[in-house]
């Protein structure tokens, strides 16, 4: 896995975000709107039936929606944390496709589909991948017939997939006052 890791030089919400640290969260890529983030699947993190909880899949689509909800740099008269107002889920929907198993790496690519106003909505897909499989630092082609990876701007092109997928996450934001 790359040397990247979880930090709040990498993104300002990361520097107290002990949940993310504990679950070994990589942060591989940052744009407006946009993020990637790897993690290994531990032990700790596996449900009674040897598969990862839910509740670990969905933490760490939050995480990847968080982080392309929240600019790591934001301009004037945009939303930051260091602007007095934050970007927060005002619901979200999860779809597990299939499981996923100890020892795999995990790949969260989340974009933004639309925003107006203080309100937006995110796509997140969640793939595993056996660490040496070659993912997720060279995708697995996408199979014929299949639906194209989310679009990484500046990344991956759409015709790649870092693993299997295993998750569909849909964030509803909404940028509030911070207090």
């Amino acid at each position: 896995m790359a040397e990247l890791t979880i930090s709040g030089d990498t993104h300002p919400i990361l520097k107290d975000d002990y949940a993310s640290e504990w679950m070994g969260i990589e942060v591989v890529a940052l744009d407006d709107g946009h993020a990637t983030i790897r993690m290994k699947l531990r032990q700790e993190m596996l449900n009674g039936f040897g598969m990862a909880h839910g509740g670990m899949i969905f933490a760490f689509g939050d995480t990847a929606f968080a982080l392309a909800c929240n600019p790591a740099n934001p301009k004037p008269g945009e939303a930051g944390i260091d602007t007095g107002t934050i970007t927060v889920a005002s619901g979200v929907d999860i779809n597990f496709i299939k499981p996923a198993f100890r020892g795999q790496v995990l790949t969260a690519v989340a974009n933004r589909r639309a925003s107006t106003g203080r309100s937006g909505l995110y796509d997140i897909q969640i793939y595993a991948a056996d660490p040496g499989a070659g993912a997720p630092s060279a995708p697995q082609s996408a199979p014929a017939g299949a639906a194209p990876a989310a679009t990484v701007p500046g990344g991956l092109p759409t015709d790649t997939l870092p693993g299997e997928l295993v998750a569909e996450f849909r964030g509803r934001s909404r940028t509030i006052s911070k207090k």
